[in-house]
């Protein structure tokens, strides 16, 4: 066998062992989800139920309660509001700083790239003290305000990268036919930035899906609050924590997590190929 092929094997082969070791806590996620609560403690262990076993009560019992729908529509409606407002704002400042000379434009930016930097965790007691100003504790419009502005400075970075890329003749020409500064955002930078968009949008839905602290601080109403919350709440309920519970719904969380990637990997790929890089 030449150095070639045997360099070649070696690749697959941690390849291989990556995913097993990426997907291994997903599959037993999934395997004890269809187990019943009382197998999880059998000895010797089992990662897999036997066929006899399979079970999907805990499922019918994360279904049939009507508080986890309610958790589950938050999620969709705070995620989706969050990507759609995220989007719509740093877009349009994106296209502000990429195409227009105004005084303090570096500021602007640099401030934008400041706040990357800044642990999240650190801004919640300021964020806490503006949330009961504005009257939106134990609210929805208590985290996606909130969302919105820790995803801006991201997704305008990116988004920025990919306006840079878009050929200034398009918008002289544009400028030419009698378009104004609106047309050329809405019909020049959008479809062109796209790729940026959606993949920048990934990663807003997953922030904003995925957030406890801060959504545990501000929702305390069960009905009010999110997946990651309502998941949380079976640790300490009972004298054993109920993990059938906890993996079913953790797998229908992750339902529309794999719909949002799936429909916009076209875009995420390019996205990662050629966002922030001016041509």
């Amino acid at each position: 066998m030449s150095k070639r092929k045997i360099s070649q094997l070696v690749i697959y082969i941690l390849l291989i062992a990556g995913l097993m070791i990426v997907i291994m806590p997903m599959i037993y996620m999934v395997s004890t989800s269809i187990k019943p609560n009382g197998a999880l403690y059998e000895y010797p262990p089992r990662f897999f139920p036997k066929l006899k076993e399979i079970t999907f009560e805990n499922y019918a019992y994360i279904l049939g309660q009507k508080k986890f729908i309610n958790n589950f529509g938050n999620s969709i409606l705070v995620s989706t509001l969050t990507v759609g407002l995220s989007a719509i704002v740093s877009s349009a400042l994106a296209f502000c700083i990429a195409r227009f000379k105004f005084p303090g434009r570096s500021i602007l930016f640099g401030f934008i790239i400041l706040t990357m930097i800044i642990p999240g965790t650190t801004m919640i007691v300021p964020q806490y003290e503006l949330a009961v100003k504005l009257k939106t504790i134990n609210s929805i419009w208590g985290l996606i305000p909130f969302y919105v502005a820790w995803v801006i400075p991201y997704s305008t970075f990116m988004i920025k990268g990919f306006v840079e890329n878009i050929p200034k003749e398009l918008d002289e020409a544009t400028y030419m036919d009698g378009g104004s500064i609106l047309v050329v955002f809405m019909n020049v930078a959008i479809p062109l930035a796209k790729p940026g968009i959606a993949s920048v949008s990934i990663f807003n839905f997953l922030t904003a899906w995925e957030e406890f602290p801060w959504a545990n601080t501000v929702i305390n109403d069960d009905m009010k609050r999110t997946l990651p919350i309502a998941i949380s709440g079976f640790f300490g309920q009972h004298q054993f924590t109920q993990w059938g519970y906890v993996f079913a719904l953790s797998v229908l969380s992750l339902l529309p997590i794999l719909a949002v990637f799936i429909s916009c990997q076209r875009f995420f790929v390019q996205g990662l190929t050629a966002g922030s890089v001016k041509g």
